[in-house]
């Protein structure tokens, strides 16, 4: 029986995504019918270059979002994390600390929210919404009004070097999306954090470690918030105190979109990369025609309410079906 039921959920997963694929190629033909400028390469590089980004943070929040929690600190981590790495990389000169202070940065973090979530038992709303103002104050005080460029190149090669003619973050979303596909199918510890996402209690009944896995999905939120502002950095080639604070929406966007549940234990990695190439495709669409920026906002917003109506029809359907 929970074999069969498992066949079920994979099924109605499989259709979610498929819809989903489904609504990328209607935007993208779409977008090319209205407009020649839409398919050039250089575009459509563009827009997975941008979705990469994106899809770096989201990959992280999809993990939280499993375990039916949140992560509002995400922006706030990228923009700590990169000014730190942005300090320590001019201090000493050495990309190799930059990089280790920026992903060591975004862990630290991490782990904060995780013990306020797991040993305080705050909320993860309360709990990460508190460290995204804290990060804030401190990563404005530490910058005190002050902006850092001029990396060295062989840094910002991450962020806006491109290898055979591709992005260098393409290829990093690449290997985060196998990673993270990888991650949640075929390890102990993502089938675990499925359980606790759709039901805590039982989880705990059978073993499953429910405050240690809350702790993991929190660290590794926190880690790719820490490579995703090295990404950034580099290809700003700037670091100030705000840097960082429009991420946060976006990227949570991005999951909600791509099929993840609010409710926790549904959604996949892949998913929240096909999230991430929706909004990216319709914020570089609505440029392309020139819309007023805001109607873009109004646009997302729509689009994040018709998806978390869509998770809400799919799981109706799925407890009656």
């Amino acid at each position: 029986m929970t074999n069969l039921l498992s066949e079920i959920k994979d099924s109605a997963q499989l259709k979610n995504l498929f819809f989903r694929l489904l609504v990328v190629f209607i935007i993208c033909f779409t977008l090319s019918f209205l407009t020649e400028a839409f398919f050039t390469v250089n575009n459509l590089l563009n827009v997975l270059r941008q979705a990469s980004l994106l899809f770096l943070m989201a990959s992280g929040v999809t993990l939280v979002i499993l375990t039916a929690g949140i992560d509002l600190s995400i922006g706030a981590n990228v923009g700590m994390s990169a000014c730190l790495a942005a300090v320590v990389m001019t201090n000493t000169g050495s990309t190799l600390l930059g990089f280790l202070t920026g992903i060591g940065s975004g862990m630290l973090i991490g782990v904060g929210n995780g013990l306020l979530v797991t040993t305080l038992r705050l909320p993860s709303f309360i709990a990460t919404y508190g460290m995204l103002w804290i990060l804030h104050g401190v990563t404005y005080y530490f910058m005190g009004g002050a902006t850092i460029n001029g990396f060295d190149k062989s840094f910002r090669f991450i962020g806006s070097g491109y290898l055979y003619g591709v992005p260098v973050p393409i290829y990093i979303m690449l290997i985060f999306l196998v990673v993270g596909t990888l991650f949640t199918k075929d390890t102990v510890y993502g089938q675990q954090v499925y359980a606790v996402g759709a039901n805590p209690v039982a989880a705990r009944l059978s073993g499953v470690p429910v405050n240690r896995r809350l702790m993991l999905v929190y660290i590794l939120s926190g880690m790719t918030a820490g490579l995703a502002s090295l990404v950034y950095l580099a290809r700003l080639n700037s670091a100030e105190g705000d840097i960082g604070e429009a991420l946060t929406l976006p990227a949570i966007a991005a999951v909600l979109i791509g099929g993840t549940s609010l409710f926790g234990g549904i959604g996949t990695i892949f998913g929240t990369l096909i999230g991430a190439l929706i909004l990216t495709l319709v914020l570089n669409g609505m440029n392309i025609l020139s819309i007023d920026g805001n109607w873009q906002a109004l646009v997302t917003g729509v689009i994040i309410i018709l998806s978390v109506l869509l998770d809400l029809v799919f799981r109706r359907k799925s407890s009656t079906g």
